[in-house]
């Protein structure tokens, strides 16, 4: 089994609705984003319009931030997803730097108010407690939901789905019919580290 996603840029309308549910599932700190999109500009007058790229750990199969990380607290599962054990990271940033699609993210205070002077709400209370200062993190395609059978937050809320999620190693999987019918690219290629997101564009 090998997770991955695919996701259409020609139907991304670039409404943030992903961020915003990876945020609220997550329960990251004020400035800390596992994934967002990218807004570009493309074209000339009249004809300029605007293009919108999901970003998110690629979840790669042979993954930079893992190679460079010097305590191993980065490894990839069997499953595909690239994993962070926040108790054995050092915050060192090796990965942050070493990552060719620049989403990892440090966690500098995880208690930070999004209310500021109003204290911790409940909600910022019990989700503050699965982040750690100090350490870097990232997406790691909702593991949580996965266990119970779920896809991750963003591809359920997304509201054109742009995304499609599934097993890269069934071959009856819809993620792998529509990567034989579709022929989805990788972002940077040339970085050789084979991710498991995928784009139409």
């Amino acid at each position: 089994m090998r997770y991955g996603m695919v996701i259409n840029i020609q139907r991304c309308i670039g409404c943030d609705a992903c961020t915003v549910a990876c945020k609220s599932h997550n329960g990251t700190s004020p400035g800390i984003f596992w994934r967002k999109v990218v807004k570009l500009e493309s074209g000339t007058y009249p004809a300029a319009r605007y293009q919108f790229i999901p970003l998110l750990c690629n979840q790669c199969d042979d993954p930079a931030c893992a190679n460079v990380c010097p305590v191993k607290a980065t490894v990839k599962l069997a499953n595909g997803i690239v994993h962070v054990d926040l108790d054995k990271c050092i915050g060192c940033r090796y990965c942050m730097i070493a990552c060719p699609y620049d989403v990892r993210q440090f966690e500098a205070n995880p208690e930070a108010e999004y209310f500021p002077g109003k204290g911790l709400s409940p909600w910022e209370e019990i989700m503050y407690t699965k982040h750690q200062a100090g350490t870097v993190d990232k997406c790691n395609f909702c593991e949580d939901r996965l266990a119970q059978g779920l896809d991750p937050a963003c591809v359920v809320t997304c509201p054109v789905e742009a995304m499609t999620f599934g097993d890269m190693d069934d071959p009856n999987s819809e993620i792998s019919k529509l990567i034989a019918a579709r022929n989805p690219q990788p972002l940077k290629p040339e970085a050789g580290t084979n991710p498991a997101v995928l784009y139409i564009s």
